[in-house]
């Protein structure tokens, strides 16, 4: 019988990374080179030197960029992630997190190699308070339901796949963080001394270091499959806050206050689970969760903002 290389994220190994242009593209790039890969990076916005132009929205294009590079692996960070957004963009937000989804697919399908595909926690519908692996899911948002058309389709029709569901993401400092952290840290900036924050929304940080790094462990494990990967521990919005207001240095000049999701139902009115925490139920049980306790994570990456706020 013949023997088949398992594959081996090293010196040489052909990984294309499609949407590698935003907070988690910067992890898994520095993750990839760290390693030796060969790596090609595309995005629609081409913000780096590294990066070279890819819509995963355009087949013809798309594949004529992946095949030529013919690589080992493909990994798929491409996606709109803004709720707002694709409430409002719906047809650009269903050609990006489902249409993307599938085209990608079917490349990793014709070339016979391993695909990655990004979830998330959004996809549940808030019932319980915490989601393993195994959970039905029940999409709220034009965002969570295309995302979640995303990870059915690699689920069901694409052979050697991998579905990675996150959590509330951080990481890509200053420059890169769309989400939470940093729009925090903005209002710092900007001089305020009182933040207002919900604790009426659950959920389980992710740090884009330990993501990509995690992602590499499983994929050389060769485990096909879906997986939750989060950090370990779970919090509501206004714990995170309070924790990174603190990591700062500043917890005794910025007052963190509570207030209701209805408090922004105006700027954030996009439908959210009132819980969206998951569990690692699957890697734990495979010896294969490299995530590491979010409090962990938020003073490690905090770093990077003391720094910068330093400079300013």
């Amino acid at each position: 019988m013949k023997k088949v290389r398992r594959l081996k994220i090293e010196n040489g190994t052909r990984v294309y990374v499609a949407g590698c242009g935003g907070m988690l593209g910067d992890a898994m790039y520095a993750r990839l080179k760290g390693a030796g890969a060969t790596i090609k990076a595309t995005d629609i916005n081409c913000i780096e030197s590294w990066l070279e132009y890819g819509d995963v929205r355009d087949l013809a294009s798309i594949r004529k960029s992946i095949v030529d590079f013919n690589p080992e692996l493909i990994i798929n960070l491409a996606a709109l992630t803004d709720l707002e957004f694709c409430e409002k963009e719906q047809e650009n937000s269903w050609l990006t997190n489902g249409l993307g989804a599938e085209n990608l697919g079917l490349i990793a399908n014709e070339l016979d190699v391993p695909y990655v595909y990004i979830s998330t926690a959004g996809i549940f519908g808030g019932e319980r308070d915490l989601y393993h692996d195994f959970h039905a899911p029940n999409p709220l948002s034009v965002y969570a339901q295309s995302k979640y058309y995303g990870e059915q389709y690699v689920r069901n029709s694409v052979r050697k796949h991998y579905v990675l569901r996150a959590g509330w993401m951080m990481g890509g400092g200053p420059g890169k963080d769309k989400k939470f952290i940093n729009k925090i840290y903005k209002q710092i900036c900007s001089g305020a001394k009182e933040l207002f924050v919900v604790d009426d929304k659950l959920g389980t940080p992710t740090y884009t270091v330990d993501f990509a790094n995690g992602l590499c462990g499983i994929v050389e494990s060769e485990q096909y499959g879906l997986y939750n990967q989060v950090c370990n521990g779970a919090a509501s919005r206004f714990v995170v806050a309070q924790e990174f207001v603190r990591l700062m240095g500043l917890a005794d000049k910025i007052k963190v206050t509570v207030v209701p999701s209805d408090y922004f139902k105006e700027q954030y009115f996009a439908p959210r689970p009132a819980s969206e925490k998951l569990v690692n139920l699957k890697l734990n049980q495979r010896g294969l969760n490299l995530m590491r306790d979010w409090h962990v994570c938020l003073e490690e990456y905090a770093e990077v903002f003391k720094a910068d706020y330093a400079r300013r």
